[in-house]
C-alpha cells in the first residue's frame, strides 16, 4: 500500500521531545510513520498509535523491524487504556500531528478532499458516523452550526438551507455534490478567495471524527501520563484546535486566578509546568516544498 505523508516541521518536532535513548515516547498520530521511524532512532522506546486502519497495516510494514517499536491501534483520545494495557505507568513525551494525512486527502475514496469525486465519508476511522451520515440526516440548525463552529463559515446558514433543499431530491452522497452546493451558495465576490468548499469539509470532518473533543480530552490526560519533565509536542493545521492548544498550555504554564490587581498569588494555584518555545511556524522553504504547511504550528508543554 502506497502512504505517502510529508511530516510538516519534521525537525522541529522531534527536537521538541529532547529524545534520548533513556526514554519513552508516543506518537499519538503515526501516519505513515514519518516522524516514528525518526523518534525510534533516538529514544529507548516508541508507542506509535494511529485509528486508521490503512496507516496500521502501513506502520508494520515499515516499522516492524524495529525492536523498540510497538504498534497500537487507537484513538490517541485512549492514551491511558493504550499505556494500561502495556504495562507503562509514566512516559517522557508525546507527539501529535493534528488534521488530515496527505495520504487520505490524496486517496479519492476516503471522501476528505473537495478537488476529488468519491462517496462523502471522512472518517479517519473507517467506521461510524460518515460525513454523508451528517448531510444527509442533521436539522438545517444543526449542518448551520456546525459550519460557522468548526469551519467559521460566515455562509452557513444559506449552506445548510441549501443542502436541506438538496437532499429533499435525493439524498447528498459525493463530494462533489457536495462542493456544488456550497458553490451555489455563494456570492460571485466571496468565490475568489481560497477555495469555497474549505471550511465546509473541516467543519464537516471535525464533527464526523469527535475532532476538538476528543483533542481537549487528550491534552488533560496526556499531561496526567507525563513523567516529570515529559514533554507534549501537538502540530496544528487550523485556528479552532490552535487556539485550544495554545490556550490549555498557556493555562497549565500560569493557573493563578487571583485578581490581576493582587499584588501576590494568593489562590495557591502552582504552574504544571513551562513552554519550551511560544509556537514554531514552516520556514520558507518548507513551504516551498510543501504548500500543506501553510498553516501549522507547533506547540510544546514540559510538565514540571
Amino acid at each position: 500500500m502506497e502512504f505517502k505523508h510529508k511530516s510538516v516541521l519534521f525537525d522541529e518536532a522531534i527536537a521538541s521531545l529532547n529524545p534520548d535513548k533513556t526514554k519513552t515516547v508516543v506518537d499519538g498520530t503515526a501516519g505513515g510513520g514519518g516522524h516514528s521511524k525518526a523518534i525510534a532512532a533516538r529514544v529507548g522506546r516508541l508507542i506509535a498509535i494511529d485509528q486508521d486502519p490503512d496507516a496500521i497495516a502501513v506502520l508494520h510494514e515499515r516499522l516492524d523491524s524495529l525492536a523498540n517499536v510497538t504498534i497500537v491501534e487507537n484513538n490517541f483520545e485512549n492514551i491511558k487504556e493504550v499505556l494500561n494495557e502495556l504495562g507503562i505507568e509514566t512516559i517522557d513525551g508525546m507527539l501529535l500531528d493534528l488534521g488530515v494525512s496527505s495520504f487520505q486527502l490524496d486517496n479519492a475514496e476516503r471522501g476528505f478532499s473537495y478537488h476529488r469525486d468519491a462517496p462523502l465519508d471522512m472518517r479517519m476511522s473507517k467506521s461510524g458516523l460518515s460525513a454523508a451520515d451528517v448531510v444527509n440526516t442533521y436539522s438545517e440548525e444543526a449542518l448551520a452550526d456546525i459550519l460557522f463552529r468548526y469551519g467559521e463559515e460566515k455562509f452557513a446558514r444559506r449552506i445548510a438551507a441549501n443542502i436541506v433543499k438538496a437532499r429533499a431530491d435525493k439524498p447528498v452522497m459525493t463530494t462533489l455534490e457536495l462542493v456544488d452546493i456550497v458553490k451555489a451558495s455563494y456570492p460571485a465576490k466571496a468565490m475568489r478567495d481560497a477555495h469555497p468548499a474549505r471550511k465546509t469539509f473541516q467543519a464537516i470532518r471535525i464533527e464526523v471524527n469527535a475532532e476538538l473533543d476528543r483533542l481537549q480530552k487528550t491534552l488533560n490526560e496526556a499531561l496526567d501520563c507525563l513523567s516529570s519533565g515529559g514533554r507534549l509536542s501537538v502540530i496544528t493545521f487550523h485556528s479552532l484546535e490552535d487556539r485550544m492548544v495554545k490556550e490549555t498550555f498557556a493555562r497549565w504554564a500560569n493557573p493563578c486566578t487571583c485578581p490581576k490587581e493582587f499584588p501576590v498569588c494568593v489562590c495557591g494555584k502552582k504552574p504544571l509546568g513551562k513552554m519550551p518555545f511560544k509556537f514554531k511556524a514552516p520556514t520558507e522553504q518548507e513551504l516551498a516544498d510543501n504548500p500543506r504547511a501553510r498553516s501549522s504550528r507547533l506547540r510544546c508543554f514540559e510538565k514540571a
